[in-house]
């Protein structure tokens, strides 16, 4: 989880120093998400980078509300968007790596899950400062679910 953290931390550093050294736009998100499978709550952030017109970078991070122990979830996304303007709506594919722990403090209880996500979702524009979220993705790693997202994007 230490690895995530950091490396999410190191991805908005290198998309803010790509920023300032672009022309592309960059928002920060925050957002609760629900496992249809599962059915558990979560909540995350992350940063998202246009490094082209209509394409998009995006490492997140999401904790998830486990019944026992700490699971957690890290992805790397590309997003491309099919609109602009007020309501812009992507599709997104990209990495994902799920950390879990069923006894936090014992030895050999700690499963990493490595897969890919597709899925779609929207952006919209709520205020020049603001906009609303949401999302719809396939996770291929461990259980293979589908996750629900919604929350709010703050343009840089």
């Amino acid at each position: 989880m230490k690895k995530a953290l950091l490396g999410l931390f190191f991805c908005g550093m290198i998309c803010s120093w790509a920023n300032a050294q672009q022309s592309g736009e960059a928002r920060i998100h925050g957002y609760g998400v629900y496992g249809l499978r599962t059915n558990q709550f979560g909540a995350g952030g992350g940063i998202e980078y246009f490094f082209s017109d209509q394409f998009a970078l995006m490492p997140s991070y999401t904790w998830i509300d486990a019944e026992v122990g700490n699971l957690s979830n890290f992805s790397f996304d590309l997003r491309y968007y099919f609109t602009e303007g007020v309501s812009q709506v992507y599709v997104l594919a990209g990495y994902s790596q799920t950390f879990e722990n069923t006894q936090p403090g014992t030895a050999g209880t700690r499963r990493n899950s490595v897969g890919g996500n597709i899925g779609a979702g929207a952006y919209i524009r709520i205020t020049d400062w603001m906009g609303l979220i949401s999302e719809f993705r396939f996770q291929s790693q461990g259980i293979q679910q589908v996750v629900a997202k919604a929350g709010l994007a703050f343009p840089l």
